[in-house]
């Protein structure tokens, strides 16, 4: 099994908890009023979340060296598989940025994490993360990318609680988002397809449909016709 595929199996399972190290908290109150003239990117958001996602895009927390830099290191930790794409086919990048807002606790191991990054990079091979080599970026992610689990995240080092941080933010952007779902091959709620029961399971109990019956409600050519009564509840289509 793939890494990819590794992560979608946990994304599958227990993708919820992605973020709960830090948590996620929701708040507002609804306006029917409100709601009806709402952009659809936002749609369902109440008028205080719409007001908040508002003013945290209005801010900036990375720089744009930071931005690229954040989806340089996406794209090392859930590569891009086609036809779907990858994490910046998905904005991650912004995503992160808009969480790092949202949740003020996580902006000093963002930001240190990826100062951190381009002097790991300057140091050992003379240039900044984004610029160096697939085998050079997996080499420095490789030494950070594993924790010990009997020590608490928080009293880790600065740099194994941004790569943490990082791998749950762009699974969670990725998989959250229409191509994360497309990879995913998920296809949320779809009618089932009955065409009635089976020929020898109708024998067996010698029982038959009424043709006439048959051709009005297990013809698959006209599932997307809604049903008509007469006044006296026969069906007519």
């Amino acid at each position: 099994m793939d890494r990819r595929k590794s992560i979608q199996t946990i994304i599958l399972g227990a993708g919820a908890s992605a973020l709960a190290f830090h948590g996620c908290k929701a708040d507002g109150s609804t306006s029917e009023e409100a709601l009806a003239n709402v952009d659809e990117k936002y749609f369902g958001r109440t008028p205080k979340e719409l007001e908040r996602i508002e003013k945290l895009n209005a801010e900036e927390l990375f720089n744009a060296h930071e931005l690229e830099t954040v989806g340089v290191l996406s794209t090392v930790i859930l590569p891009p598989q086609e036809p779907n794409g990858g994490p910046l086919e998905a904005d991650v990048p912004e995503f992160v940025e808009f969480m790092g807002k949202d949740i003020p606790e996580l902006k000093p191991t963002l930001l240190g994490g990826l100062m951190w990054l381009d002097h790991k990079s300057n140091t050992e091979f003379g240039i900044e993360f984004k610029l160096a080599t697939l085998e050079q970026q997996q080499q420095i992610c490789d030494q950070i990318c594993w924790h010990d689990p009997e020590v608490p995240l928080d009293e880790q080092p600065l740099e194994i609680q941004f790569f943490a941080l990082m791998r749950n933010l762009t699974v969670c952007g990725y998989y959250t988002s229409k191509v994360g779902i497309a990879d995913l091959g998920y296809k949320g709620n779809m009618p089932n397809v009955w065409d009635g029961v089976p020929q020898d399971v109708l024998d067996q109990h010698g029982v038959a449909y009424d043709p006439e019956w048959l051709a009005k409600c297990v013809d698959q050519s006209k599932r997307g016709v809604i049903a008509e009564w007469d006044d006296k509840g026969n069906l007519l289509t």
